[in-house]
């Protein structure tokens, strides 16, 4: 870590910002966006109602921060108390949340493996990083000092980090990736204030273990079930919801039969030991690559006339799910997306009603969902306001190949692969589906890429100002009506979107924020008494400009106050 004089000097004459208690972090988000989703419990909806369906039309850009070396920012920044802090790959940023001036900076020693980062949880007076060899690393969150780091995972046997970890009262959550690499998935806890590790859950299964039965002797050491993205928590139950990976390898089922507990599943997890209350598994014996880790998101609302415990996920496979997350009992499984080719449907007991011959073949099968999914990683977001679940949706279709050559130990995919016929373009769908019906109330149309093939990652956020914000492939923020569907406002960010939105006040104001490309954009409302007065040529001193010159600042000094607002 870069421990320079600056730093020293904020950690001496900065307020004492930034402690934040396990109770605060359960919260719905306000001035304040606490975690990756904005509280623990995944739904990504801000109670901030300041900017609303009325006035969205006057929201312009803030400030932008320019991240250096960046390539792609998957992250969504972390905001408390005024101050946000934002991560590239192996470092952390400390901003002013209102002007995007840089308060401190941490990096971290290059490594090999740059894996992208979705961002840091905050507990106490503390931030949590993963890096991309898989150390979990503990911040001052005043200074950006290290407290404590520890490697929680071995990059030379193809593990790395990529999520943003997860808190509950005393601990630190993390994942690993590298699922189709050869690796056993797990998910890990360490003690918040120590780094003390507490316990262990792998996904799947020693030999001789209940499920080790469900991968026909396959060596569970390079079986898969990754955890590469944030779970959820519920405070009450003292539970975490983790999501898990695809087996490997990720096409060629036959060297696996069987089900292969616990991928492409969500598992319930006792938070203070680690041990599994239940499971479902969305995709059994995936041949596909459709793994589970989309965002399990916790709902208390009522369910045909009854208050449930709830959890929603939209399946990569292209299921909507609803769960009652007490035991895991599937409540509902209907489509979201119209190409969908390998189901014929959920039965009753959760399993799909799968179509005999949609497995990869050697000449390749045509299915949908195509292999990016019907959805992916990117977060959907719920809305109390309108029970309505909104999650960017995937039309498209994948020709699947299979081949029977073993995967070996650190090898990826086995030798399979996906191709997607020219005549089979892909199109992103912005859906809103209802909660308890899983009927879908609306959707948008969006751009999509070069050709149909999809590129971006972007997600959603609900907020109380009945606004659903989301970007697309084309490159652009957008936020519609919460209730209608109807497209509100949107703005042009030039750079691919591979992120997803959030929201946080300062100063009573405010704020949109999400990366694009390299960058992380900060919009709030045009805010002033009066429209700004453009100043007259002649206090320009015009008589230092040739006609030429002249209306070139003319231009720079409009294009000024169109950016600054106040």
């Amino acid at each position: 870590m870069k421990w320079t004089v600056t730093s020293l000097m904020l950690f001496l004459i900065l307020p004492l910002y930034g402690s934040v208690s396990w109770l605060e972090v359960t919260k719905a988000p306000a001035e304040n966006w606490l975690g990756y989703s904005g509280d623990d419990s995944g739904q990504r909806f801000s109670t901030l109602s300041q900017i609303q369906t009325e006035n969205v039309g006057r929201l312009v850009p803030q400030w932008v921060f320019h991240v250096p070396d960046a390539t792609r920012l998957e992250a969504t920044p972390v905001v408390v108390d005024g101050v946000m802090y934002l991560t590239n790959s192996n470092e952390v940023f400390a901003l002013d949340a209102k002007t995007g001036r840089s308060l401190w900076h941490y990096q971290r020693a290059k490594s090999s493996t740059n894996a992208p980062n979705r961002g840091v949880a905050v507990l106490g007076d503390r931030l949590f990083f993963v890096s991309s060899d898989a150390h979990l690393v503990a911040l001052h969150i005043k200074s950006g000092a290290v407290l404590w780091d520890v490697r929680y995972a071995d990059a030379t046997k193809h593990y790395s980090a990529s999520l943003a970890p997860l808190v509950t009262r005393d601990k630190v959550i993390v994942g690993v990736s590298g699922g189709d690499c050869g690796i056993r998935g797990y998910v890990d806890a360490y003690d918040a204030e120590t780094g003390k590790h507490a316990w262990r859950f792998w996904t799947v299964p020693f030999p001789g273990q209940p499920g080790a039965e469900t991968w026909g002797g396959h060596p569970s050491d390079v079986a898969g079930g990754a955890t590469w993205m944030t779970g959820t928590y519920d405070p009450v139950e003292n539970v975490l919801y983790w999501s898990t990976g695809n087996p490997g390898p990720d096409f060629y089922g036959e060297e696996r039969p069987g089900d292969n507990l616990y991928t492409d599943s969500v598992v319930a997890l006792d938070a203070d030991t680690g041990k599994r209350r239940w499971h479902f598994q969305f995709t059994p014996h995936d041949t596909h690559d459709w793994d589970a880790q989309q965002i399990p998101v916790l709902v208390d609302a009522t369910f045909q006339g009854s208050p449930r415990k709830l959890l929603a996920q939209a399946n990569r496979n292209g299921f909507f799910y609803l769960l009652d997350r007490t035991d895991g009992k599937m409540l509902l499984a209907k489509p979201f997306v119209k190409k969908l080719t390998w189901a014929r449907g959920v039965l009753p007991d959760g399993r799909p009603d799968v179509i005999p011959g949609t497995n990869p073949t050697p000449e390749g099968k045509l299915v949908c969902p195509a292999n990016v999914g019907a959805t992916n990683w990117f977060s959907p977001s719920y809305s109390p306001q309108t029970h309505l679940f909104y999650v960017m949706a995937i039309e498209a279709c994948d020709l699947y190949i299979s081949s029977a050559r073993t995967s070996g130990k650190g090898e990826c995919n086995g030798g399979t692969g996906v191709d997607r016929p020219r005549s089979n373009t892909g199109q992103f769908v912005l859906r809103a589906i209802h909660l308890e019906s899983g009927t879908i109330q609306w959707e948008i149309p969006l751009a999509s890429g070069e050709d149909g093939y999809i590129s971006s990652m972007p997600g959603t956020l609900a907020t109380a100002g009945n606004l659903v914000f989301f970007g697309d492939d084309a490159g652009y923020l957008a936020a519609a009506d919460a209730r209608t569907g109807k497209l509100l406002w949107s703005f042009y960010t030039g750079q691919m979107i591979t992120a997803s939105p959030m929201t946080y006040g300062v100063g009573g104001r405010q704020y949109i924020s999400m990366a694009s490309g390299t960058d992380i954009f900060a919009f709030a409302l045009f805010h002033a008494a009066e429209p700004p007065r453009q100043p007259a040529i002649e206090e320009l001193n015009p008589e230092a400009f040739a006609p030429s010159k002249r209306q070139e600042h003319e231009m720079k000094t409009a294009k000024l106050f169109d950016a600054t607002n106040d």
